[in-house]
């Protein structure tokens, strides 16, 4: 029932938001006598923060437009060259014909919509042919469509990379690092001749038994059971994937503000005071980051309590123990991929050590095809986003995609 009390709830305040839309927007007019008095700008602000923080969002829109390519500036088309149920596969056509190398960007399945990831095709737009997983909300996904779990998550990027293939490059941004390795390492079994030639593996949960954060310990605390009971719920009437099992996206955010409350309402606190000031630079920054922030999405009940069981529970895949679709996966067959891994000194999601233990079961890839690289004083967020990773690390992953390319 909380799936439902949840919606109902935002029903409720329906009334209230548009109240505070329309004071909002009345009290900024500067053509209304009313947003001269004492208090209206106070006001005015007041009511700007509640109506971001009480919207709902929907999937945000990527809105590249164009890259710089040798110096000149280059148009983007963004379009869909596989559709799935759960999952396109989006392309970033840039107006140039270049013989750069081919990279899939393989987003995150934890909440937020692959627009997260904005920042990271940016960076790597100038230099390589782009495609995205870009993830469809499970709550807009019919029934009829069929289940997807951890396994249709691996056969989907087969799929991809053979769509792709055989001169690609994989990068893989936390959660999907586990899914891409099995990926390479089943097509390296099969001596697929569409085995990607490298494969990045950034802030990923390989092995979440080496420093361990709170998230690790919450997935290790709680039984399986315990998580198909209290965060697994059927999405309601009338949502397109009405009666699916999902874990909702509500639930997830919550849950990643409730790691760092006191910086989210701090970020608050400033983002009145510079409404007041008439700051609006740093106004439209807020904006555009918790208009992404607070985007979330429902994930397939199966893939989560299935992940949930492999990754953080079970510790499949560094045990050696990982099987999917009832073939055990071995990252030792992985022989013709170069592997690089990447990881943030303040990372609260995937610890230190955990994205660098795929060097540990990649025993088939010689020294000359690896690299590991920890970026300092940067959190999970600012691996593939922000001032580091463009100065810093996607330089680092540029460089090795060209070294093996």
């Amino acid at each position: 029932m909380l799936y439902q009390m949840y919606a109902f709830q935002r029903s409720l305040f329906a009334p209230a938001r548009f109240a505070i839309d329309m004071t909002q927007q009345t009290l900024s007019n500067p053509l209304n006598p009313l947003s001269y008095m004492p208090g209206a700008k106070q006001i005015s602000a007041a009511c700007d923060v509640m109506e971001l923080l009480t919207r709902r969002y929907g999937k945000p829109k990527f809105g590249l437009k164009e890259t710089i390519v040798a110096g000149k500036k280059v148009a983007i088309c963004e379009h869909n060259i596989l559709e799935k149920p759960f999952c396109n596969l989006k392309y970033f056509a840039r107006d140039v014909k270049n013989n750069d190398p081919k990279l899939l960007i393989v987003a995150p399945m934890s909440g937020h919509y692959a627009t997260l990831l904005r920042g990271t095709v940016e960076a790597m737009l100038p230099d390589h042919e782009v495609y995205i997983t870009d993830w469809n909300d499970a709550r807009m996904v019919p029934l009829f469509k069929g289940k997807f779990d951890l396994d249709d998550y691996i056969d989907y990027l087969i799929e991809m990379i053979e769509l792709l293939g055989p001169d690609i490059h994989i990068l893989a941004v936390c959660q999907p690092s586990v899914p891409v390795l099995a990926a390479v390492a089943i097509m390296s079994a099969d001596n697929n001749p569409a085995v990607p030639k490298s494969m990045t593996l950034m802030g990923g949960p390989i092995d979440t038994r080496k420093c361990p954060t709170a998230v690790n310990l919450m997935s290790a605390d709680h039984s399986l059971d315990w998580f198909k009971r209290n965060v697994t719920y059927s999405v309601p009437w009338p949502n397109r994937g009405c009666m699916r099992l999902v874990y909702p996206g509500f639930l997830q955010l919550s849950a990643f503000l409730s790691m760092n409350m006191t910086d989210h309402i701090a970020a608050q606190q400033r983002m009145f005071e510079h409404l007041i000031e008439g700051d609006d630079e740093d106004v439209e920054k807020h904006r555009l980051f918790y208009e992404e922030y607070l985007a979330v999405m429902d994930l397939s009940a199966e893939y989560y309590l299935q992940t949930v069981d492999t990754v953080f529970q079970k510790h499949a895949l560094p045990k050696g123990e990982m099987v999917s679709n009832g073939r055990r996966i071995d990252p030792g067959t992985i022989a013709k991929t170069a592997l690089m891994t990447v990881e943030g000194e303040f990372d609260d999601i995937s610890g230190i050590g955990q994205t660098r233990a795929a060097h540990d079961i990649c025993t088939g890839i010689t020294d000359s095809m690896r690299l590991h690289y920890e970026q300092k004083k940067v959190g999970h967020y600012g691996i593939f986003n922000g001032s580091k990773w463009r100065k810093k690390i996607a330089p680092r992953v540029k460089a090795f995609i060209q070294a093996h390319n």
